[in-house]
């Protein structure tokens, strides 16, 4: 079974990892939220915009890292706010980072993005998702760990031929990248 204690021993208190200094670095923010009967993390669907390579697909909240920011926790906890209204500093608690995913390499983007996990005691009542965001989805964690939501979908909409392995939230699926960070936190509590 997974937990918030479960993900909270496998994520990195120990600052930001090292990125390869020809990658670009972002953050993501994986958002729990574990009630008494369920155990969910904060997705995004993204707005269509010509240019975007992950347009219209389902994501974490996040980013690249801007010069302002001291650490990708911060980058995470902005992106956040500026995609959907959530103050993470004020709502949410850090537990940390998750090893890295680089984006994929042959498509031109040599991108380094890093999971940053934190935690909420209350679903936030109101989100002000921005222009980048068609809408947030709360997605069962549970659910995704176990299996039960896991999917096969194809995407010819993002020019994609043959089918992906995903995780059913409401009537999307997250898939690619983000599928892979998934994968990777749930490879690591199973260890």
């Amino acid at each position: 079974m997974i937990t918030i204690a479960a993900i909270r021993a496998v994520a990195d208190l120990g600052g930001d990892p090292v990125v390869p200094k020809h990658c670009r670095e972002a953050a993501v923010a994986m958002i729990l939220l574990q009630g008494e009967s369920s155990f969910e993390m904060m997705f995004i669907l993204r707005a269509r915009k010509e240019g975007d390579p992950w347009s219209g697909q389902m994501a974490l909240p996040g980013g690249h890292r801007e010069p302002q920011d001291s650490t990708l926790a911060e980058t995470a906890a902005r992106e956040t706010w500026e995609e959907t209204g959530l103050d993470l500093a004020e709502r949410g608690e850090f537990l940390g980072s998750l090893t890295g995913v680089r984006a994929n390499p042959r498509s031109g983007i040599d991108l380094m993005v890093v999971p940053q996990v934190f935690e909420l005691q209350v679903r936030p009542s109101q989100l002000t998702p921005n222009h980048e965001v068609q809408k947030v989805l709360w997605g069962d964690v549970t659910d995704m760990y176990a299996g039960v939501s896991r999917t096969d979908a194809s995407f010819p909409e993002f020019n994609r031929q043959g089918t992906f392995p995903g995780f059913k939230v409401d009537d999307q699926v997250v898939w690619g990248l983000t599928f892979r960070m998934l994968n990777d936190l749930f490879d690591a509590v199973r260890r």
